[in-house]
């Protein structure tokens, strides 16, 4: 199954059908907002709100964990993240989508891991993103005519404020392309969770390091944002019918991430851990009960 997380634009896709708002259940907390489940031509796929409905939720306050583990109970495999960000090269203009690949995480104050006293794993975060979903993405951008650049560097900032003009030469001097708020821990928890995970940003300002244009404010980001959202729909809508027809997908590497991950010993697992890690982790946790 197919999730994208995002803004509530990306939902109101031409042809997705059977919709309901389902309750996502999770054992780490609250989740941003329920999960909208549909159709596109016959392919389940699911819509979460980052935010919630109406953007009520700061980045810093966004329950990524309960998140993520609410769309791999609902059976989620692959998540499309939809993310508005800032440019910091001048060849990035407004309006560009960048199929991200590196990361750098900036932030402070988020849980980034399920895992924990009682049961401790550590996965390769190398390569952060799926490189297969990429390429669909970049595929699918190409096909209908969306300003794409495939590769690119994200800094995650904790936010809320936007940078300062000093932060931001400091990012570009670290040849970051863009910056934003919310793809950390989500990629993180993605890939503890053995979901393929891909981001898409859509570039809406220069920042604030830019002396051509004005300083970043939340009024310019909202018009590019709501031109960029027919975008968005029509990508998602092309996407996928890839993905689904993708048959290496089972083979994926993203969905082996805890294989040698976890290091704590079976007897010294905690069962409180064990049961709150019952989706995340629960391929691996199953293959040691039935040794």
């Amino acid at each position: 199954m197919l999730a994208i997380i995002g803004g509530s634009g990306v939902y109101n896709i031409e042809g997705l059908a059977n919709t309901r708002w389902v309750k996502a259940e999770s054992s780490f907390g609250t989740p941003s907002d329920e999960v909208l489940i549909g159709e596109l031509n016959g392919q389940p796929i699911a819509f979460l709100p980052r935010h919630g409905r109406g953007h009520k939720i700061p980045p810093s306050e966004i329950n990524f964990r309960a998140n993520i583990d609410a769309l791999k109970r609902l059976g989620v495999t692959d998540i499309v993240s939809v993310s508005a960000v800032g440019s910091l090269h001048e060849s990035l203009a407004p309006g560009t989508f960048v199929i991200v690949d590196q990361f750098i995480d900036r932030t402070f104050a988020r849980e980034k891991s399920f895992f924990g006293s009682g049961l401790v794993a550590h996965v390769s975060m190398a390569h952060p993103v799926c490189h297969r979903l990429g390429d669909h993405l970049y595929a699918a951008a190409k096909q209908i005519d969306i300003p794409v650049v495939r590769g690119g560097t994200y800094l995650v900032m904790e936010g809320p404020q936007f940078s300062s003009l000093a932060e931001s030469e400091l990012y570009r001097s670290w040849k970051c392309d863009v910056i934003g708020m919310t793809n950390m821990p989500e990629a993180k928890l993605a890939r503890e969770a053995e979901i393929c995970y891909v981001t898409v940003a859509m570039v809406t300002d220069y920042d604030c390091w830019h002396p051509d244009h004005d300083n970043v404010t939340v009024d310019a980001i909202v018009k590019v944002l709501l031109a960029n959202a027919d975008k968005a729909r029509a990508l998602v809508k092309n996407v996928a019918p890839m993905v689904k027809a993708d048959a290496k997908a089972c083979d994926c590497g993203c969905r082996s991430a805890l294989q040698y991950a976890i290091i704590t010993a079976p007897e010294a697992r905690d069962a409180k851990m064990i049961e709150k890690l019952s989706a995340v982790a629960g391929r691996m946790l199953k293959l040691v009960d039935s040794r």
